[in-house]
């Protein structure tokens, strides 16, 4: 069969290639860059520990170490008083979960993208083309194919094709899809400088410092790398006014002045003090003068809101920045885009190898899109009440005003609650069908990450759950005890011979684990896990038909609609080759993986809008509802399948016809009829935040 194809070789989409290859699906990534990744020491990636886990096991957990740090604690600090401080707890390969929260990963960008520029380059099944620019798309039943333009310009004919290629997405604008959302949320001035502050190896987040003001509406925060070097970010105020290189020199010298400890004159009050320092200002109090410092880079960030209305489109997905814009209120978009590729990857190697259902295709969209629905509603619900500084709004929200905004602040910047933890698929398309998920009450529902635990692996070995994930379904054994046994001994006594028999006769690819405990597990709890590390379900005991049907479940073929027919041709290592510059016919190879369902073939793509300019949406469709990117809204009416699919990816058939809305969460419908989702925690009414630029 042929290669996948990715356009755009950022993160996401170096991620997405070296899972494929993991996978035994061969890649090709279009690079329209020359392929050197700028320096830039102010722009920075923090990596919950889900996705720093993700890019480990793609072969970058050395770069995460040397490039990275973990950071001790956590602080918010309001004027002069400690509001909070959450200490982080060390990673070890062999205790249980701890009390404490693990720590993120914080490097530089262009450190990550080298990192996995060098972990492809050493896959066999991957290939990166650089000086290839995207310029056209054509798709057929059996396969899409990219035309590209520069040196390498030629006809590439894929299996499938994933647009990585961020915010101006040429993949989104040849698919024709729009882009609703609002634009410069928020402003934040960026500056990497290598100093001594007063917490090493603490990050902070200052609310209303004195040395800037101290109004509601001030902030910064500054967050350590490696080698001594900190991120510091202003919260510029609303407007486009330029920020000056005078203007953030002051606030760096602000800042650092009032970590330690000194205060700087009023200019013209005339005030005694220690003297002018080397630029002319002057001093009082007895605290210190601005610490040595060296500034290395600068840089102004403007954090945008916006959601693709789809994320796929026949044999075309979006992922990253090209599907979704978000990072108001410490929200992490690199995060999102990570967890996109990892719940594409596995579904893609499935579809590659074995043929796969719509439905299982579907469900990228229905879980991806609903998840990043809910995190822009909860930022853009926190949004006014944090940023306004009027506390009367706080009274329906959070009891407490200082208290409330400093967990949301917390959590978007930690990656908790709704502004930052990873998603639920409560309503996801995969779910087991009634009656093989009764299982046993655990504490981790079925659709959320499972815990990190230590497990057993068949070679005795002792390793964390989150190091097994992306190879094909997990079946974890809570068995106390067994590490006190032989390895020989345990694995043919009690269940373990029943279970390993079940395990192997699945109907797709499975490793079988034994853990001494999982957080409200019974002993003899079988807990089934999906490859990006949510839970499919927990089962008292070996029941083989369960699993089984669990299982097919996660295939995408539990309701009733059939895998496709159409298996991989050729040997896992076939050629990453273009289709030839006869055009997309020039390659006439194997078909894939065959369709079913309404959706059919989509029709060739032409060329749509190729402005550089964010996509606009029009007034139309905002009139009617359909820029409620994510609302959960219901829809009704000729077109109610279409807005369904949008709103989450209806999967059941009476669904999509009746146009059922996708839940709250825009996760989709999971039966023969839609169901209304439960309201966001931070949007009790279930309001649509998101808007086009013209409203």
């Amino acid at each position: 069969m042929d290669p996948v194809i990715v356009v755009g070789a950022g993160p996401v989409g170096l991620s997405l290639a070296l899972a494929l290859a993991r996978l035994g699906v061969p890649s090709v990534v279009l690079d329209e860059t020359p392929g050197q990744e700028e320096t830039r020491p102010a722009r920075t990636a923090v990596l919950r520990p889900d996705t720093a886990a993700f890019v480990g096991r793609l072969g970058c957990a050395d770069a995460l170490e040397s490039a990275g740090t973990r950071w001790t604690a956590w602080r918010i600090m309001r004027r002069r008083r400690l509001v909070e401080r959450v200490a982080f707890a060390p990673r070890t390969p062999d205790d249980a979960a701890g009390p404490a929260p693990a720590s993120p990963v914080h490097l530089p960008q262009h450190a990550l993208t080298r990192a996995l520029r060098a972990a492809l380059a050493r896959e066999k099944l991957a290939e990166v083309v650089t000086g290839s620019r995207l310029a056209d798309l054509e798709q057929d039943e059996h396969g899409i194919s990219a035309h590209t333009r520069g040196p390498n310009g030629t006809w590439w004919r894929g299996s499938y094709l994933i647009g990585c290629d961020g915010p101006r997405s040429t993949v989104r604008k040849l698919l024709d899809i729009r882009f609703p959302g609002r634009t410069a949320v928020e402003r934040h001035a960026v500056a990497a400088l290598r100093c001594e502050l007063p917490w090493p190896g603490e990050a902070l987040l200052h609310r209303s410092p004195p040395r800037q003001g101290g109004g509601p509406g001030s902030e910064v925060s500054a967050r350590p790398l490696a080698d001594g070097l900190w991120r510091l970010d202003w919260l510029l105020p609303p407007g486009r006014e330029l920020v000056t290189p005078d203007a953030l020199v002051a606030r760096i010298r602000d800042s650092l002045a009032g970590w330690s400890g000194a205060s700087p004159a009023e200019p013209g009050t005339g005030s005694t003090g220690a003297g002018p320092d080397g630029d002319g200002n002057r001093w009082h109090g007895p605290g210190r003068l601005v610490p040595p410092y060296e500034l290395l880079d600068t840089g102004v960030h403007t954090v945008h809101h916006r959601l693709a209305r789809r994320w796929r489109q026949g044999r075309a997905f979006l992922a990253g920045d090209a599907a979704h814009l978000l990072g108001a209120l410490g929200t992490q978009g690199l995060d999102e885009g990570l967890r996109d590729a990892e719940n594409l990857a596995w579904k893609l190697g499935l579809a590659w190898h074995h043929g796969a259902s719509e439905l299982l295709l579907d469900s990228y969209q229905a879980e991806r899109r609903g998840a990043v629905a809910a995190r822009l509603r909860a930022a853009d619900q926190a949004l006014p009440l944090l940023r306004d500084g009027r506390s009367v709004h706080w009274r329906t929200v959070l009891p407490g005003a200082a208290r409330g905004r400093s967990t949301l602040l917390t959590d978007g910047h930690l990656g908790r609650g709704p502004l930052g933890a990873p998603a639920v698929y409560a309503r996801t398309p995969l779910a087991p069908p009634a009656g093989a998920a009764d299982g046993p009450l655990v504490e981790t529902v079925p659709g959320a990450p499972v815990v990190d635990v230590a497990v057993t692996a068949s070679d005795g070995s002792v390793v964390r759950l989150h190091d097994r994930l992306g190879q094909g379904l997990l079946v974890v054994l809570v068995a106390p005890g067994t590490t006190v046994w032989d390895r020989r001994h345990w694995q043919s006594a009690g269940l373990m011979p029943r279970l390993t028999s079940a395990v192997a006769a699945l109907p797709m690819s499975a490793e079988l684990l034994v853990t001494e405990s999982y957080p409200g597990a019974a002993a003899h709890t079988v807990l089934l896990v999906r490859p990006d590390g949510h839970l499919v379900t927990a089962l008292a005991g070996v029941r083989p038909e369960e699993m089984t049907a669990c299982a097919e479940a996660v295939r995408g073929g539990a309701h009733g609609r059939g895998a496709g027919a159409a298996r991989r041709a050729g040997s896992e290592g076939a050629p990453v080759r273009p289709a030839g510059a006869g055009g997309p016919a020039g390659n006439g190879g194997p078909a894939g993986p065959g369709t079913s369902g309404a959706s059919g073939a989509a029709p060739e793509l032409g060329r749509s809008d190729s402005s550089d300019a964010p996509d606009r949406s029009d007034a139309a469709g905002a009139s009617d509802g359909t820029e409620r990117g994510g609302s959960g809204e219901g829809t009704t009416g000729a077109d109610g399948a279409d807005r369904a699919t949008e709103a989450g990816g209806a999967t059941g058939a009476r669904g999509a016809a009746e146009g059922r809305n996708g839940g709250a969460e825009g996760g989709g419908t999971t039966g023969s009829a839609g169901t209304a989702g439960a309201p966001s925690p931070v949007d009790p009414v279930g309001t649509s935040m998101l808007h086009s630029e013209s409203d």
